[in-house]
């Protein structure tokens, strides 16, 4: 009886290394450097003109499995001026930091994937007024859909069309598009 316990458990060692390397292989880490266009709703605290951002993105990943990703980023904005409803100059930014979840659906041509994510993120927004300053912090939550091209193993592309709501007093939700390349270790 105790070899029989023994043998199995070797067997079950032995399969557990045979798995490790599926593992491996799954768990593969990854960064990443985006471009992204935001279009924020400011409930009417600016004028129409400057609404938009550009930033820059930086991700880290990790595949889970060949459909899924984790993929923690920290964006942050350039400084936007633009005029209030009074006519005074306002300039305002933002970061965020946070985490999304990637699900992929591999289409018809090789390396080509069809990806949706859904995340939470803190947003921190400031303006700058003539009168005074506000620096809010408000957690986010975030959906998007998109397509990512693998060239090989190593290096992809990325383009996602991203709905963030934010529900802060004057900024309710940012609409952006990132373009961006990812390396896979």
């Amino acid at each position: 009886m105790k070899k029989t316990l023994v043998l199995a458990g070797v067997a079950c060692l032995f399969s557990v290394s045979a798995n490790a390397m599926d593992w491996e292989r799954e768990f593969r880490p990854y960064i990443g450097l985006d471009y992204v266009y935001s279009h924020a709703d400011y409930k009417d605290l600016v004028r129409e003109p400057k609404k938009s951002y550009n930033s820059g993105a930086v991700n880290v990943g990790t595949w889970i499995t060949h459909y899924a990703s984790l993929e923690a980023f920290f964006q942050q904005s350039a400084e936007t001026k633009s005029f209030d409803k009074t006519e005074y100059r306002v300039k305002t930014e933002f970061y965020a930091y946070g985490l999304d979840a990637y699900g992929y659906l591999p289409i018809g041509c090789n390396g080509l994937n069809l990806l949706g994510s859904l995340g939470m993120a803190n947003y921190n927004m400031k303006a700058k007024y003539k009168t005074g300053n506000i620096d809010k912090q408000r957690l986010g939550y975030r959906a998007g859909i998109g397509a990512q091209y693998d060239f090989n193993e190593n290096f992809s592309a990325r383009v996602v069309g991203r709905y963030s709501y934010i529900g802060a007093k004057h900024l309710d939700n940012l609409m952006e598009v990132t373009a961006g390349i990812r390396y896979t270790f």
